[in-house]
């Protein structure tokens, strides 16, 4: 059990630009695991964790990389995470099976759109966190500010454990309030920490801040507001012990600060890492037990406890699948045969590794809390491997619904094969990306959550397969719902000699409210028998058949209740096919009463740009249709938050450039499906019956 409490696993998560590669570089050079830092944009070999060609290209994390450190004699999984929101699949699930995280943000931006992102999936999945502050050697960076955002934006108790000795170009190290010592960065890359007194010009603002922290820490912990009002001093040990209870409970965000390309603020962070952030230990997981109609159950990190591994990742290579797991509980070696619980299959456990990077080295077996990859182990994401004497599943990961699609072809006709395995391959890797074939113009389709995703995808598609191919214009996910309830009376009746098709179907059909968690609802409301029992799932599926293609527009119907009330049924001609062709027509007359509208997907956007240019900006956004929510003045940026429908913000980043000479940068992440403009419902409409005009 001791081995497993010297066990951290942890994320590194930001918004885009935060500096959590390079924070992943210094954390990997400081432990020993390399003895090179490259740098994201660097002239050479490029970072660690981005392995990836396209990722040293752009300089940007497309997937999440996992490496292992050992720290003060601590083993740390360390799971570096894209700050792009158009691969926050890659936050999510890694987040899933992580311990703990470290938020970074930058000390000039502060809390930004991503980060809102990546701070809903952490409190998703109940993963504590500590926040280090980046950027405090750049022009504008001012830590206080970010930790009133923190508070603010978050809803979090920020605890800052730090206070920088000097911002911007006068940034020289940190001042700890824990032990009260100033720490400097010197030697060869910052590599030796040098502890000194606090300077006499801090030495007041380091008493006022060290009280505040004890003051925020005291609303949480009687004894320690028991030893301040009676004035004693606390302790090192137990102020630690505090601030790391407190932390696992989530009651409180530790906060660090540092400039990590400038190697300063590193140590520290993986000092607290080991102090503060839980072991698998002291993480509590629940899965659903299927052989006990679901009910949860806790599991713990025993190794002597049957074993139960989660599969989260997935990536196909040359010679088989390599799956990414963690192990919650029990003991995995080779040769083991453990159950995956969703398809009920038993799957033998061959070679085992631990992944640096894109670098394995093999191992015989893995305990609680470990984070490994298992080579040609066939699943899916989200698979939860048992002992045969259990059969739990594991909380799958929530991945959003695509907003985005094109059309793929291949340039020559040899290349089809090798398209049709790349895209199967993607697939798999990535529960956001999706494939599917124009049932009219039999052109293959690929969707996602952003326009980069789908640039990234095409683009491998080139290179990792040698596959030639062109792509039409990017096209919106639109989506269909009625506004108002409507009845439906349908029978359906054939005959064509021998028994024939009866169903008949009474009912009506509501809009659900635009927060309603599922997309679809369906009651059954027959009495009597009037509708045999048999049949009633039939009419569900006609339903649900009828609402992939809503008759407007042939977009997805969304936001419906189907409510079935009454009907009849023959004793001869009813059928399973016949009640589902009853509720198809029933929809389509009901929904076309029900005044439907087209719904168009709205973008969160966040653009920086320079405060002179501010103007132009936001008379642009309006220009495409977006709501100004507001602006915020950063050092010599402004920040313009805006929603804009996504229709209205292809090439955006190529216009943005050229508006700021370079100098703009946006965000941007998926928002709601509203209702859109007669205008636009009418141009959509209208290109929908062009193209299928043009189809026939």
């Amino acid at each position: 059990m001791d081995e497993i409490r010297r066990i951290r696993n942890i994320g590194i998560s930001a918004h885009i630009d935060s500096g959590k590669t390079t924070l992943s570089e210094r954390i990997l050079f400081y432990s020993g695991r390399i003895h090179r830092m490259g740098e994201v944009h660097g002239a050479d070999r490029g970072a660690v964790m981005d392995f990836m060609e396209l990722e040293r290209e752009r300089g940007i994390t497309i997937t999440a990389a996992a490496t292992t450190v050992n720290w003060l004699d601590h083993e740390i999984n360390i799971i570096d995470t894209p700050g792009h929101v158009d691969f926050t699949v890659e936050v999510e699930r890694s987040l899933r099976v992580l311990d703990g995280a470290i938020l970074v943000l930058c000390g000039v931006g502060g809390v930004q759109s991503q980060s809102l992102t990546v701070d809903r999936q952490m409190k998703r999945y109940g993963v504590p966190r500590i926040a280090f502050i980046n950027k405090l050697d750049r022009v504008g960076a001012d830590p206080a500010r970010v930790i009133t955002e923190v508070e603010e934006k978050l809803g979090v108790e920020a605890v800052p454990l730090q206070i920088p000795i000097g911002l911007e170009q006068d940034h020289r190290g940190v001042v700890d309030l824990v032990t009260m010592e100033a720490l400097y960065f010197e030697g060869t890359s910052g590599r030796d920490v040098r502890r000194a007194p606090i300077p006499d010009e801090l030495q007041e603002l380091a008493e006022r801040a060290r009280q505040g922290m004890l003051d925020t820490l005291s609303l949480y912990d009687d004894e320690l507001m028991e030893r301040l009002l009676e004035e004693h001093d606390v302790d090192v040990v137990r102020l630690q012990q505090t601030i790391r209870r407190l932390t696992i409970a989530r009651e409180i965000v530790p906060v660090m600060m540092g400039a990590a390309f400038k190697n300063k603020g590193v140590q520290p962070l993986l000092d607290a890492i080991v102090q503060y952030l839980p072991s698998p230990v002291d993480a509590v997981y629940y899965a659903r037990d299927n052989d006990n109609d679901g009910a949860e159950v806790a599991i713990t990190a025993d190794s002597d406890a049957p074993p139960v591994m989660m599969a989260f990742k997935l990536v196909e290579e040359s010679f088989g699948q390599l799956t990414y797991g963690r192990v919650y509980q029990g003991v995995i070696r080779r040769g083991d045969a453990l159950r995956n619980t969703r398809v009920r299959k038993t799957a033998r456990i061959g070679r085992m590794v631990r992944m640096h990077a894109n670098d394995r080295e093999d191992v015989d077996h893995a305990g609680p809390g470990d984070i490994v990859a298992f080579i040609g182990l066939d699943c899916a994401s989200g698979d939860t491997f048992c002992d045969d004497r259990l059969n739990y599943a594991l909380e799958n990961i929530q991945t959003p619904e695509p907003v985005i699609s094109l059309a793929v072809s291949t340039v020559k006709g040899a290349d089809r094969e090798k398209l049709g395995k790349a895209l199967s391959r993607f697939v798999r890797e990535d529960p956001t990306f999706h494939v599917r074939t124009d049932p009219q113009t039999h052109e293959t389709v690929i969707a996602g959550v952003g326009e980069l995703q789908l640039e990234v995808y095409v683009e491998r598609i080139r290179r990792e397969y040698g596959c030639s191919v062109t792509t039409g214009a990017p096209r919106v996910n639109y989506r269909e719902a009625p506004t108002k309830a409507a009845e439906f009376n349908y029978k359906h009746r054939k005959q064509t000699g021998g028994s024939g098709q009866y169903g008949h179907v009474i009912g009506r059909l509501e809009p659900l409210p635009e927060n309603a968690e599922e997309d679809y609802v369906f009651e059954n409301e027959v009495a009597g028998g009037r509708i045999p029992t048999e049949y009633i799932p039939s009419c569900d599926k006609g339903f649900q058949a009828a609402r992939r293609n809503g008759p407007l527009a042939g977009y997805e119907v969304v936001r419906v209740k189907l409510i079935l009330e009454d009907g009849s049924s023959h004793s001869v001609d009813s059928s399973d096919i016949a009640f589902q062709v009853a509720a198809r027509e029933a929809f389509k007359q009901a929904y076309l009463s029900a005044r439907p509208a087209i719904l168009e997907p709205i973008m969160k956007v966040e653009v920086e740009v320079p405060t002179d240019q501010q103007g132009p900006i936001v008379g642009d956004l309006s220009s495409r249709r977006g709501i100004i929510h507001g602006t915020e003045l950063r050092g010599d940026v402004t920040v313009v938050s805006a929603e804009v429908p996504l229709s209205a913000m292809f090439g955006y980043a190529t216009e943005l450039r050229s508006m700021t000479q370079g100098r703009g940068t946006f965000a941007m992440e998926f928002g709601s499906y509203r209702i859109a403009p007669r205008d636009v419902q009418e141009e959509v409409i209208a290109a929908a019956k062009a193209a299928a005009a043009a189809k026939r």
